[in-house]
């Protein structure tokens, strides 16, 4: 299972952790492990990628409790002036456009959309859901080898579609905005198209006609970008619908019309996002750890802990970035009002001051304050529904021998931490 990576930390650069193609083989974390202990707060230059001009660089925060003091100080570090993405918007309009995005803006207007749209993920809803996902789990598995990435991208894929009350037709849909979005580093998934245009609804086929055709370097979040998945949203709002969804809810909620779609984008990408790196990104884990897959088919009462363990070995996002409102002092360093400060949660987690042997994968840590969901008021709102689903898959996975029959290949991006593929071969125990 050929996705580990190597090198000397202390040979390695800091500019590697902003270049994209350093994560073709791994995560860093020889160099994470190296600056969070030299430098937990340290400047990273942000040279021109491809198509991508030079930015500014950007301070990067390694260590677990400085990582959580930013998410849980929005007056200090604001998800709102420059958005959550390393890469600053092309256009004051793009800056603009995304501002209204629940996931870049800070209380109280982040406050009042999440409150929009909570009910639909709450303990008790997820439940409600959990039956009819794992029987959709349940029917993912067959008998020969499969690119396990492929088949698990199904379950969220149809879960976000069933809560959205988006047609089961168009869900691929749904994983074509994902692709070209959260891998549009990688020149496999920058312009991935894989919905069957004959299947598709007359809302999907009029979304598939009003698709950009873009330049390189076209930012994928701007919304001419996005165009076709806005036709989408707005095309679905104004179809008749059965019952309650969380689509009648935003429009129930008073939603401007840009709070809407950028609405729209934050579940069908970010909904989707994490179960489609994190669940392949977990059972690569299992397969490298074979002592700990054995132990976990012995005893499927870890299946929750090793969930909890999956997800800080394998943080579905590396990181996110934040602004600074004001000049302050993190960690001993200075930072001027302006500057960017972007977490890195595959720093934290793997933290030796809150992880124990923290290179070392348990099934059983407890307790594992892991940051993959985030912390402080952006905590992930589909965190439940994204662990039922992990439980879901890897319950009924319990049920199968597993073994890789290929290698594994990861995803160019330096913010998801993805596989492209992960061959294997199943057999029902």
């Amino acid at each position: 299972m050929s996705v580990t990576g190597g090198g000397n930390g202390a040979e390695r650069s800091v500019v590697e952790i902003f270049v994209p193609s350093t994560y073709d083989a791994a995560v860093p974390y020889e160099l994470f492990a190296r600056l969070r202990a030299e430098t937990p707060v340290c400047w990273v230059p942000e040279p021109a990628v491809g198509p991508w001009r030079e930015g500014p660089g950007y301070w990067a925060v390694f260590r677990h409790p400085d990582v959580k003091h930013v998410l849980r100080n929005p007056q200090d570090f604001s998800s709102h002036l420059g958005a959550t993405q390393i890469r600053d918007p092309d256009t004051p309009d793009d800056l603009r456009f995304v501002q209204v995005q629940m996931l870049n803006m800070d209380p109280p207007d982040h406050s009042r959309l999440r409150r929009i749209v909570a009910a639909a993920f709450t303990p008790r809803a997820v439940r409600a859901l959990e039956r009819t996902i794992a029987e959709r789990a349940s029917a993912l598995f067959g008998e020969g080898e499969c690119d396990f990435v492929e088949v698990a991208a199904d379950l969220p894929v149809w879960t976000l579609a069933h809560v959205m009350g988006v047609p089961a037709q168009d869900k691929r849909l749904l994983y074509d905005w994902a692709s070209r979005v959260i891998g549009y580093q990688d020149d496999d998934y920058a312009g991935l198209s894989t919905a069957d245009v004959e299947s598709l609804s007359p809302m999907g086929r009029l979304a598939l006609a009003a698709r950009p055709r873009l330049g390189p370097g076209v930012s994928p979040r701007s919304r001419a970008a996005l165009s076709d998945m806005f036709a989408y949203a707005h095309a679905l709002a104004e179809a008749p619908a059965d019952g309650e969804s969380v689509m009648s809810a935003m429009l129930k909620g008073g939603l401007t019309e840009a709070e809407f779609e950028n609405m729209f984008f934050l579940f069908a990408v970010a909904g989707n996002e994490t179960l489609r790196n994190g669940i392949p990104g977990g059972l690569c884990t299992l397969l490298q750890h074979p002592a700990e897959f054995a132990r976990l088919r012995e005893d499927p009462s870890l299946l929750d802990s090793a969930i909890e363990e999956m997800l800080r070995f394998w943080p579905p996002v590396m990181h996110f970035r934040r602004t600074a409102t004001r000049d302050l002092t993190l960690a001993g360093r200075p930072i001027r009002a302006g500057d960017k400060v972007v977490v890195y949660h595959a720093g934290a987690n793997r933290d030796p001051a809150v992880f124990p042997d923290p290179d070392r994968f348990d099934i059983a840590r407890t307790p594992n304050d892991h940051v993959s969901f985030g912390f402080g008021p952006h905590f992930c709102l589909g965190a439940h529904l994204a662990r039922a689903q992990f439980r879901s898959v890897f319950r009924e996975l319990l049920a199968w021998d597993v073994e890789p029959a290929g290698t594994a290949r990861r995803l160019t991006s330096n913010f998801q931490n993805g596989l492209k593929h992960l061959p294997v071969r199943l057999r029902h125990r």
